[in-house]
C-alpha cells in the first residue's frame, strides 16, 4: 500500500513523501536537510527510501534544503529544464549533485513512474506531478498554481489520492496587511490558488473516482486550516457528496510533528 508523508505545507516550507517505508521520492526540499531529515524519521521513513528529489520550481520555500540534502545523501535530483537553470544559476546545485530533466513522458524511480505537467506559477518552468506506484495506485500534487488550467484538471482526475493548493481566503488577503502589489501577484493566474477555486474543482474530481483530498500550501497570514477545510468541505456537501463515504479530506500540517501518514 502506497503511503503518503506530508513533512511540511505552506510559505515556509514544503516536502512531501510517497512511495512506501522502502523505496519512494520527496517532492520538494523547502526546509533545512536536518529539518527534513528529522520529520521523515518520525514518519519512519529511512534516508535510504529515498531514491529521488522531484522540484516543483525554484522558489526558496520548495529547495531551501535542498543542496545540501542532495550533496549529503547523493539522492538525484528531478525538475524542469526551465528549473534546472534558475537553481544553477542561484547557485543552487553543485558539481556533486545529480541532476536530470524530468521528462515529459514519464521518469521511473523507486518502483514508481512520475510524470510532470506544467503549472502556472510566476517562476521559470514549474511543474506539478502525477505519480503511478507500484501498486497501481495514483496520486497528484498541484500546489503553486493561479488557476487550474484544462491540463491540470485532467491530471488530477481519476486519482486516488490529491494534494491541491488552498493557499489564501480572498476576504483576508485583501484587508489584510499585504502591499498592493503583493496581494495582485496571489490574486493573478500566476499566483496561488485560493480556498474557493480550489473547493469548486472537488466536486468534479470526486465524481471522476477522487476518493482523498489533502489541502497544501495554506498561507500563514491570509488563511487558516479550518476556513480552508470548511470552505472544500460546505463544496463537497452542496454537491451531494457525503464525507466518509464518498471522499476523505484532511489538511497538510505546516509541520507534521505527529509523523502523520497517509495509506491509499
Amino acid at each position: 500500500m502506497a503511503r503518503f508523508c506530508p513533512l511540511f505545507s505552506g510559505s515556509s516550507g514544503n516536502s512531501f513523501y510517497i512511495g512506501s517505508r522502502e523505496a519512494g521520492i520527496l517532492i520538494d526540499v523547502g526546509r533545512s536537510a536536518r529539518q527534513i531529515t528529522k520529520m521523515l524519521e518520525s514518519c519512519e521513513i529511512p534516508i535510504t527510501a529515498v531514491k529521488g528529489i522531484f522540484i516543483t520550481h525554484e522558489h526558496t520555500d520548495h529547495v531551501k534544503g535542498l543542496r545540501v540534502f542532495s550533496e549529503k545523501n547523493r539522492i538525484p535530483v528531478y525538475a524542469s529544464a526551465g528549473t534546472l537553470l534558475a537553481l544553477e544559476e542561484a547557485g543552487e546545485l553543485t558539481a556533486k549533485m545529480t541532476c536530470c530533466v524530468a521528462e515529459e513522458r514519464g521518469t521511473e524511480c523507486a518502483e514508481m513512474m512520475i510524470r510532470p505537467f506544467p503549472i502556472s506559477h510566476d517562476c521559470a518552468e514549474g511543474f506539478g506531478y502525477r505519480v503511478h506506484t507500484g501498486d497501481d495506485r495514483t496520486f497528484t500534487l498541484a500546489t503553486d498554481l493561479g488557476y487550474i488550467s484544462d491540463e491540470v484538471r485532467r491530471e488530477l482526475e481519476n486519482s486516488d489520492l490529491v494534494v491541491l493548493e488552498s493557499n489564501h481566503d480572498v476576504g483576508m488577503l485583501q484587508n489584510g496587511p499585504y502591499p498592493y502589489y503583493l496581494k495582485r501577484r496571489i490574486l493573478s493566474d500566476v499566483g496561488h490558488l485560493s480556498n474557493e477555486v480550489c473547493s469548486s474543482m472537488l466536486p468534479h474530481l470526486a465524481e471522476t473516482g477522487t476518493t482523498r483530498f489533502v489541502l497544501a500550501h495554506l498561507s500563514a497570514e491570509n488563511n487558516t486550516p479550518d476556513i480552508a477545510y470548511q470552505t472544500s468541505l460546505c463544496a463537497l456537501k452542496m454537491a451531494g457528496m457525503q464525507q466518509q463515504i464518498d471522499f476523505e479530506m484532511t489538511v497538510a500540517p505546516r509541520e507534521n510533528q505527529t509523523g502523520k501518514v497517509l495509506l491509499f
